[in-house]
């Protein structure tokens, strides 16, 4: 079953030009951060452990931190605020009030780069899927199940990917000199 606006569940929405350069509210937020998963995805591509536990400076963010951390930021969106649904495994054990921010950062490390990529896609695909379910039932304006509407919460993931998607480009520049501003046309999306 395919979305009003192109997409099944589970699936990203179809690169259509048209609908990028034209489209209405709810095309235009979620190819907007639908382009910000994938470039985020490429930055964290084919990088090994090492450059995953890369910091600059005094800062904790690393590659791997910033896929463990967006895995959960997905997660608590999409599942729990949007969806109303229980937390996947290891999102299961938080604590929303004492892990909110460091237990990314801080349990990152522990976890091969093979884990923590797919662990940040499969949440990407269930976000996708509720995301999916939520806009067949109705429009940006419908409430989540913690208040806030639908629009505020996709522009929060955008604002989310935006930030830390410099942070990758940063970091990945450090680890192997790559730099650029959106994946090749190849890049596979995530």
């Amino acid at each position: 079953m395919t979305s009003t606006f192109g997409f099944t569940p589970g699936q990203p929405p179809e690169w259509d030009v048209e609908r990028f350069m034209r489209g209405d509210e709810v095309d235009t937020a979620v190819i907007t951060l639908e382009r910000n998963r994938l470039t985020f995805a490429w930055k964290c591509a084919d990088v090994a452990a090492a450059g995953m536990s890369l910091r600059l400076g005094a800062s904790s963010v690393t590659l791997g931190g910033l896929l463990k951390h967006l895995a959960w930021v997905e997660e608590l969106y999409f599942q729990h605020r949007l969806a109303g649904r229980a937390f996947m495994s290891p999102f299961d054990a938080l604590d929303l009030e004492r892990d909110w921010d460091d237990w990314a950062w801080a349990t990152a490390a522990d976890d091969t780069p093979d884990a923590l990529r797919a662990l940040w896609v499969e949440t990407v695909h269930r976000s996708r899927a509720s995301l999916t379910e939520a806009l067949s039932r109705g429009g940006l304006d419908q409430t989540t199940h913690d208040g806030m509407s639908l629009r505020r919460l996709l522009a929060d993931m955008i604002e989310e990917y935006a930030r830390h998607t410099g942070h990758a480009d940063l970091l990945r520049e450090h680890v192997d000199g790559a730099t650029g501003e959106g994946a090749p046309s190849d890049f596979p999306v995530p």
